[in-house]
């Protein structure tokens, strides 16, 4: 069976997701346009040598409609030859598109794929596709109590696991202090792909210091009357300190068969091993990674002791957690280098920033195998398991 082989993983710094961030001056398009032409510029790459690129976008409105991926590809100077498709499977999009990438290079429909994902929320907020619509009457009759946003479902998550508040802004912490030890350490730079005209050259949403004594005087975000009428079992401990912080991004990799980069005298850097993705509650929306996780590793024939990694995505702190709970895994080997809470949660882009991030992080230590999961909108998680090679 042909192999899938990653090449190079690269991304944009993290921008706060909100007016005055370092990137909410640069429209989306040209966010993923130069990461893409950088991305080709540093592995001695033809734009029609690609067969296609699969970027994930979740708020597909505004600035980012019209199928982002080929303007992006346009706005890059690609060949008119090259496709793109852009793709929503909501926070997992970029994950989702690199699955989908892999599997097409697997299936031999492809030779050399490019996988990512851009999202502006600065430009384009978070829920602006949603403005204006109305609920199914299907989902109206099969929950006619409806569901909740996911600050909601982390609240949900949090008292089903029973995590204190202290554990969660402990963890929120860690991940700040994990990510800034890395950028000190110059662990990122070489993934970075300089963004035209923006001087800031680290993650803006990484903030060294923080404790979590300074984390527990925030209070609650998520908590309405409403919610709290519906639920009074809970305790309210999500905040904005221990969720992910709305994000400007863009990332990608390269994707090969592993005959055409070593024709090409590219190295492969990792190789897909395993894919999963799951439905679950979409009540409790974020629990996803767990039955994704379980199901990946059942298919892979390997164990969680095998992987030397893992990277589950921080979108509130209670998700991590409650997958640590339940899996069993090793808490130092989650999210080694700090999680979404300290380098943001760009959602279409969160997906291959994580797999880049984790990769860098294998070749570093020696590990093998890493283990990729996140939870998604409505109920739903991607699993990865890749392979490092060399």
């Amino acid at each position: 069976m042909t192999s899938a082989v990653i090449v190079d993983a690269v991304r944009t710094i993290a921008g706060r997701g909100k007016p005055g961030g370092a990137l909410s001056g640069v429209h989306p398009v040209d966010l993923a346009a130069g990461m893409l032409g950088g991305l080709l510029d540093r592995n001695g790459l033809e734009s029609a040598q690609v067969d296609d690129v699969i970027l994930g976008c979740v708020s597909q409105i505004g600035d980012q409609a019209m199928n982002v991926a080929r303007q992006a590809v346009l706005a890059a100077g690609f060949d008119e030859s090259v496709p793109a498709t852009t793709i929503d499977r909501q926070c997992g999009s970029s994950q989702q598109a690199a699955h989908f990438a892999a599997q097409g290079v697997i299936a031999g429909a492809y030779d050399i794929v490019i996988a990512g994902g851009v999202e502006s929320m600065s430009r384009v907020p978070l829920g602006s596709s949603r403005r204006g619509g109305s609920v199914a009457s299907g989902l109206r009759a099969r929950y006619p109590e409806g569901l909740v946003n996911q600050g909601v479902s982390a609240e949900l998550i949090a008292q089903k696991w029973g995590l204190s508040r202290e554990e969660l802004d402990g963890f929120a912490a860690e991940s700040h202090r994990r990510a800034a030890e890395a950028w000190a350490d110059e662990r990122f730079a070489s993934q970075v792909i300089p963004v035209e005209g923006v001087e800031t050259v680290t993650d803006e949403t990484v903030r060294a210091g923080t404790t979590p004594e300074t984390l527990a005087g925030l209070a609650p975000a998520f908590r309405t009357d409403e919610a709290a009428e519906r639920f009074p079992e809970l305790s309210w401990h999500i905040t904005a300190g221990n969720s992910s912080p709305l994000t400007d991004a863009a990332s990608a990799v390269l994707i090969m068969s592993e005959e055409r980069a070593l024709a090409l005298g590219l190295t492969p850097r990792a190789r897909f091993h395993s894919f999963a993705v799951v439905g679950d509650d979409p009540l409790m929306m974020l629990t996803g990674p767990i039955p994704a996780t379980r199901r990946i590793l059942e298919r892979s024939g390997l164990s969680i002791g095998d992987m030397d990694a893992y990277e589950v995505n921080e979108a509130f702190a209670s998700v991590p957690l409650a997958w640590l709970a339940e899996i069993g895994a090793d808490p130092a080997k989650l999210n080694p280098r700090g999680g979404a809470i300290a380098l943001g949660h760009a959602v279409g882009a969160s997906g291959t920033r994580l797999l880049g991030t984790m990769l860098a992080y294998l070749e570093a230590t020696g590990g093998r195998y890493g283990l990729q999961t996140m939870c998604e909108g409505g109920g739903m998680a991607n699993a990865t398991i890749i392979e490092r090679l060399g």
